[in-house]
């Protein structure tokens, strides 16, 4: 699934050709994804012009205006969407759902599995809609620091890893990024998130930040069907310390590299680095 650095590469490739662009027509082909598709919404979209292209977590919002009317398209690229501009005249392929035409391309929408969103808000206050609203802090943003993450874990006795996946506490943290971020921080994704010390989140909150940088640089991770708006895909796996790596040796100790099970899903970790 696209996490937080495949959506801002996302935002990024899309915002130099598509703000202040009018979207002239939009066609839905399938309106059965995660949330249906009303057949207004091709109406609604059309003259709108794009004011803003926004990321919150793993959502791409891109902000919308016609006349005084304003809102949002939500879009989530679900386990297997993308986005990618197209020309006018190629012809869309069977999972090509959602196309938004502008005057000299078309922005087309792919989701094979439709587990993706194409959701319509009408109104200025986008962060309101449901979707949204549950969400937690941007590790990106100031808010997102040691004392907060501390305190905001200061309950939870689970295991960290996965409490740094719930994203409704911090958004956007996937599986790779939450195994790398432990790994550089040196903390065990088997440590209980209560039972950390403000002193070695101190070490997380950066090693989480950095982590994500550098993923963002790498153009994000391409592990199965992300690719970028261009078409190419993000390499930021094969610089992985940890991930999809059991067995092999450590790049700091050289001891192996284990793969546990936690929340359904698998977790790399040094037993050596990693306290």
């Amino acid at each position: 699934m696209p996490e937080l650095p495949e959506v801002e590469v996302c935002r990024l490739g899309l915002e130099p050709e598509l703000l202040g662009a009018e979207i002239r027509a939009a066609t839905v082909r399938q309106p059965r994804l995660r949330h249906e598709l009303p057949a207004s919404l091709p109406a609604t979209l059309a003259g709108q012009q794009i004011v803003a292209v926004r990321r919150r977590g793993k959502y791409l919002l891109l902000d919308c205006q016609r006349g005084k009317e304003v809102g949002s398209l939500i879009i989530h690229l679900g386990m297997s969407g993308n986005l990618r501009f197209v020309p006018l005249d190629q012809a869309p392929g069977k999972h090509d759902h959602v196309d938004l035409v502008f005057a000299g391309q078309i922005l087309r929408f792919a989701d094979p599995r439709r587990f993706g969103a194409v959701v319509w808000y009408a109104g200025a206050q986008v962060e309101r809609h449901p979707l949204l609203a549950v969400l937690g802090v941007e590790p990106l943003s100031d808010d997102f620091t040691a004392d907060w993450l501390a305190a905001a874990n200061a309950r939870r006795s689970g295991p960290i890893k996965p409490v740094l996946m719930d994203g409704h506490l911090v958004v956007g943290i996937g599986n790779i990024y939450a195994s790398e971020s432990l790994f550089r921080a040196g903390i065990s994704p088997l440590r209980a998130a209560n039972r950390i010390s403000r002193q070695r989140y101190e070490l997380l909150v950066p090693a989480i930040r950095q982590t994500l940088a550098d993923a963002i640089a790498a153009g994000g991770s391409s592990i199965r069907d992300y690719v970028h708006s261009d078409g190419g895909a993000g390499c930021f796996q094969i610089q992985a310390g940890v991930y999809d790596r059991a067995g092999q040796p450590c790049l700091r100790c050289g001891g192996p590299i284990r793969q546990i099970r936690q929340a359904g899903r698998s977790t790399y970790y040094c037993p050596a680095c990693q306290r």
